[in-house]
């Protein structure tokens, strides 16, 4: 049963203050991970968030009694992800079904020899990787392509679930940094419904854009929509698209962190949700590719948690193509591609339920992170340069500053934790003794 979680109900929504120990600038993952800690250290905080609901990137939407998540939906490395645990804590339903991605429906488009032939490439391609990044040698993956092989494309269409965009975009020794133990479970009841309960007592004030940051005095002033705030710190929890838009204004400006946001864009993963009758004859957990011979194809995983339905995952080009055309592009390339494999009268079996659009979103404006070639080093390249401090009060955190576990929720929730303890320690508190949970640790 799908358990409805309401933002209003969760957290406590306040009226903008005029003046704050911090600041915390996004009411996602991160950010709400900052404020939790931080509160927990007895600072003064409250959360700005330009939405009207909490859990950026995190949200699960209620379809016909079913919870689904337009955003993100794994809790990738579960034996050590700290959102299994907390979600286990909260009461919620961790199905730990493993994942689709080696299960190919009815063998549909690839033989089982193919299947097996594309699980040697992509292993090679793997080791190709972690020689290039382990001699320092930061390329884009795809220069690692073997050429003339025919499962490069099939690989791109991958990448493009994995990263955002193609392997062409993204850096080897960034891509090579990735923490992955294999063990991925999902929330029967939703990830973006467990971020959400996670949110429960913190202090949000929603609908409130942030335009400015004005760090030219003691204290750095932030102009919102709704009014002015004063605070001693910002923990700064935007997608790195965003800031590197300049949809936020520092004074005096911080080129290097738009210039650092810029070299970790958000790349593009997009999903459709599509009901299916006669569902019955689809094995639950499996999955379909739409072709193996082009990047631009779809990933359909079939009956997700047993459920009378399909979900379409599209990355990279594809996905930003599709969204230029609007949300009905996604059905009718889905339907396409679906009625190729199954038969030209299968989309009369298909009902949109639910269509993310996270590129055309002005608060996130993409999906999750990948870095460019030639910005991954772990010490200089765009995420080491991100998650400096900033004259020991502007701390940034998200997905995109964690080296291991980027384009991941708990990545996230981690590095939020990170930017408290640093703003933490810079108000003059002790981070150890200011924690009930460290102290019992």
């Amino acid at each position: 049963m799908f358990r409805a979680v309401h933002p209003a109900f969760l957290s406590d929504l306040i009226s903008l203050p005029s003046s704050i120990d911090v600041a915390v600038i996004g009411a996602g993952a991160a950010g709400l991970s900052a404020a939790r800690r931080l509160a927990r250290a007895g600072v003064a905080v409250v959360v700005l968030e330009a939405r009207d609901r909490i859990g950026g990137r995190a949200h699960t939407v209620d379809r016909e009694d079913m919870a689904i998540d337009l955003g993100c939906g794994w809790l990738h490395s579960a034996d050590e992800n700290v959102l299994c645990a907390l979600g286990r804590e909260a009461g919620f339903t961790i199905d730990e079904t493993p994942p689709p991605w080696r299960r190919h429906a009815f063998d549909l488009g690839v033989t089982p020899q193919e299947q097996a032939e594309f699980a040697e490439a992509w292993a090679a391609f793997d080791e190709r990787v972690a020689e290039a990044a382990k001699a320092g040698d930061d390329r884009p993956a795809a220069h690692l392509f073997t050429p003339g092989e025919r499962w490069n494309e099939r690989m791109s269409a991958i990448s493009g679930a994995l990263n955002g965009a193609t392997f062409a975009e993204v850096s080897t020794l960034d891509y090579h940094a990735y923490r992955d133990t294999g063990v991925d479970y999902r929330l029967v009841e939703g990830y973006g419904s467990l971020i959400a309960s996670l949110g429960e007592g913190v202090p949000v004030v929603l609908n409130c854009p942030v335009e400015r940051i004005d760090r030219s005095g003691a204290r750095l002033t932030i102009e919102t929509a709704r009014g002015v705030i004063e605070a001693r710190s910002v923990v700064l929890t935007l997608p790195t698209s965003v800031l590197a838009s300049e949809a936020v204004r520092f004074d005096p400006p911080l080129p290097d962190v738009i210039e650092a946001a810029a070299g970790a864009p958000l790349g593009l993963a997009s999903k459709l949700h599509m009901a299916v009758s006669g569902w019955e004859e689809f094995p639950e957990d499996s999955q379909l590719w739409g072709r193996s011979d082009t990047a631009q194809t779809g990933g359909y995983h079939l009956r997700p948690f047993g459920r009378p339905m399909i979900e379409g995952y599209f990355g990279g080009d594809l996905a930003w193509g599709l969204e230029a055309e609007g949300e009905a592009a996604f059905f009718d390339f889905a339907s396409s591609e679906l009625a190729h494999l199954l038969g030209s009268s299968f989309p009369k079996r298909l009902r949109v339920l639910s269509t993310s659009m996270w590129g055309d979103e002005p608060f996130s404006m993409g999906a999750y992170s990948h870095v460019l070639p030639g910005l991954g080093d772990r010490e200089t390249g765009a995420r080491a340069r991100l998650g400096r401090p900033i004259e020991d009060r502007i701390f940034i955190a998200g997905e995109a500053t964690s080296h291991g576990f980027y384009g991941t929720c708990h990545g996230a929730w981690m590095e939020g934790e990170r930017a408290a303890v640093e703003a933490i320690t810079a108000l003059g508190v002790d981070p150890r003794l200011s924690d009930p949970e460290a102290r019992q640790g």
